[in-house]
């Protein structure tokens, strides 16, 4: 298995692909546009202390993604957080795209600091790229080629708000794009909604072990091979509810069930449902319900 390398500054990727140094040490954008960077150079497996957002205009080999590859199309983003595993190219044959590389320390004194944070897709997987129509991958060009302008030819008082700007911008058109993914790609949400749904059946209809603590999203992410971010996101655009909303639906769903046809206790009907406390599965269906378990029970008999 090839060492994971980290790398801490935007500096350390200059170096690596052997290009000038950073015309500002907390972001650079790389342009591979014209076979200008070969990014086989990168370590095969490399985990960043920096965010990064890559477009691929031509695809020429595939993005490594921790033990994967990403699943890319021309005209696909993708989007890193801080302390992810990601690599270099594998096949490389001079993809054509840009690569914004930056620092949280960039952001720092603008709202953007701290509302990064927000956007789910810097947390999604291999599977999970932006894949943008043509429109919008002109709109995406528009806002890459300004960012790339303001670090070239305008570094002043004002580049750094600009280009913030233009991050931000960035980002709200990726979460308009994805809402659009999610609605789009008919054939794998829906395969997705179903196998959701499965997953959910099967747990509270006994045929999966009850976990201490219940079911969580991030159990039911990891069985259909997406991340918890991605099924949240994906599931609110198509139904209105998050992962854990549906997972509480359901919750209580079973739990009315056995309210009226056994003769479970609460504590029993609790634990069946994998809470380890009573009073947690209690509150929860009162504030889901209105009323108590027993007394749901009570206005039956």
């Amino acid at each position: 298995m090839s060492k994971i390398v980290k790398l801490e500054s935007i500096t350390e990727f200059h170096r690596l692909l052997d290009i000038p140094g950073p015309a500002h040490p907390l972001i650079t954008l790389l342009d591979t546009n014209g076979g200008r960077i070969n990014l086989s150079r990168l370590p095969v497996s490399y985990v960043t202390t920096l965010y990064k957002i890559t477009f691929i205009q031509k695809l020429g080999g595939k993005f490594r993604y921790g033990q994967g590859y990403y699943d890319f199309d021309e005209g696909s983003m993708v989007f890193t957080a801080p302390n992810q595993v990601v690599g270099n190219t594998a096949n490389y044959k001079g993809n054509e795209g840009y690569s914004l590389i930056f620092h949280q320390d960039f952001l720092q004194g603008y709202p953007l600091a701290s509302k990064i944070k927000q956007y789910g897709f810097f947390s999604y997987a291999t599977n999970e790229a932006l894949h943008l129509s043509e429109q919008e991958r002109t709109t995406v060009s528009s806002v890459f080629n300004i960012i790339r302008e303001e670090l070239n030819n305008r570094i002043d008082d004002f580049s750094r708000e600009v280009v913030i700007a233009q991050i931000e911008l960035l980002l709200s058109y990726a979460k308009r794009f994805y809402k659009r993914q999610f609605i789009t790609r008919h054939a794998t949400t829906n395969d997705l909604l179903q196998q959701f749904e499965a997953q959910l059946n099967a747990y509270f209809s006994g045929e999966k072990p009850v976990y201490n603590g219940g079911l969580t999203v991030h159990y039911l992410a990891q069985q259909l091979n997406y991340t918890p971010d991605y099924l949240s996101d994906m599931l609110r655009s198509l139904t209105g509810l998050n992962a854990q909303q549906h997972i509480h639906e359901k919750m209580i769903e079973k739990s009315k069930e056995l309210l009226l046809t056994t003769q479970l206790t609460v504590s029993e009907v609790a634990y069946q449902l994998g809470f380890e406390h009573p009073q947690s599965f209690s509150r929860l269906f009162k504030s889901k319900t209105g009323q108590s378990p027993l007394g749901f029970r009570a206005s039956f008999n």
